[in-house]
């Protein structure tokens, strides 16, 4: 039984010495040490050792535990070793080496498209409105021939505030303001965020931007109207885009027109963007409705004007390639680097 140990005690010792990973070590602490391991089978015989040899084999036995349990705590403690020179090695950082800084931002698309609408217009003589963005029932839609029984309310699923007041479902309420305070001949545009109680999808958002275009002078006619958009157009995409103009219907304009734009995101061929039509409406438009100007405070018997609204928010698909409006307003920092 002295062979017997001393040989046990060696190979095990030569096992731990030579395992290549932690879990060969573990074996090896199982084979020898566990509850049915050999040193434990061996302790079991000593029963049948005669009791003058009882002394010597024990301490071999525990001499034998010892040492391969300080063996395979060693080892055990070069394999953490190891691992975390490779984790070290692996996030090493030079501490000596300069910040890099502040890292450079961007401007979000739709503020460089809406910059790009607004210098555009400038250079046209057009003057640029803010307004606010909770707005009162009558600027919102009464003075714009929308009365309370009109039909036209229906087409426009607003937020309502407990005080009466709403988010304002587009900015024309803008228009209204810039009538009231501008002197005529007046132009302006008045680009901003509007809200609409509408179903979230690839194109459509409840929180969306718009921007909104007038012009009241003598004698204004649709062929200003078309000159003009067609100038706006041709500055945002710096190329020709394929356009039609149809008859739509807005209770502020008459005649009212739908300016549609081919979609420049599947060429025509039809996507979720487009609705699979080939087209996007993108530019309603018309000559300003007399009782719009009558409200406004101007006389329609001497002054006329067109108006337009343009959706910035498609605009910015249409010019980026972008296939879902949810993603310009989703905060997702990889999306947005890449403007």
């Amino acid at each position: 039984m002295t062979e017997q140990l001393r040989e046990l005690e060696a190979r095990a010792l030569a096992g731990v010495a030579s395992a290549a990973t932690p879990e060969e070590v573990e074996a090896i602490r199982v084979d020898v040490l566990g509850r049915k391991g050999r040193l434990a089978a061996i302790s079991r015989e000593m029963g049948k050792v005669p009791p003058e040899e009882r002394g010597l084999i024990g301490k071999l036995l525990n001499q034998a535990k010892t040492s391969i349990e300080a063996a395979i705590a060693g080892r055990e403690d070069a394999f953490e070793q190891e691992k975390l020179a490779r984790r070290l090695d692996a996030e090493w950082l030079d501490l000596t080496l300069p910040p890099p800084g502040v890292r450079p931002g961007s401007l979000h698309p739709l503020t460089r498209i809406q910059r790009e609408i607004e210098d555009l217009f400038v250079s046209l003589g057009f003057t640029v409105l803010d307004g606010p963005e909770v707005e009162s029932e009558y600027n919102n839609f009464d003075a714009l021939n929308i009365p309370p029984d009109h039909p036209a309310r229906d087409m426009q699923d607003t937020f309502w505030l407990e005080n009466g007041m709403l988010l304002r479902t587009h900015t024309s309420p803008v228009q209204v303001r810039g009538m009231q305070t501008l002197p005529l001949p007046l132009r302006m545009i008045a680009p901003g965020r509007v809200f609409r109680n509408e179903e979230v999808d690839a194109s459509h958002e409840h929180t969306f931007y718009q921007l909104e275009g007038m012009m009241v002078d003598r004698e204004v006619s649709v062929a200003h109207l078309i000159y003009f958009m067609k100038t706006l157009l041709a500055g945002i995409f710096k190329r020709d885009v394929t356009v039609r103009l149809r008859p739509g219907y807005f209770p502020f304009v008459e005649p009212g027109f739908e300016l549609d734009i081919q979609c420049l995101i599947c060429g025509g061929s039809g996507c979720p963007v487009c609705k699979q039509s080939g087209w996007v409406e993108l530019l309603p438009c018309g000559l300003v409705h007399p009782n719009v100007l009558r409200l406004g405070g101007i006389d329609p018997g001497e002054w006329s004007g067109f108006a337009f609204g343009l959706g910035l928010t498609r605009l910015v698909m249409m010019r980026y390639g972008i296939d879902d409006i949810r993603q310009l307003q989703g905060g997702d920092l990889r999306f947005l680097r890449q403007f």
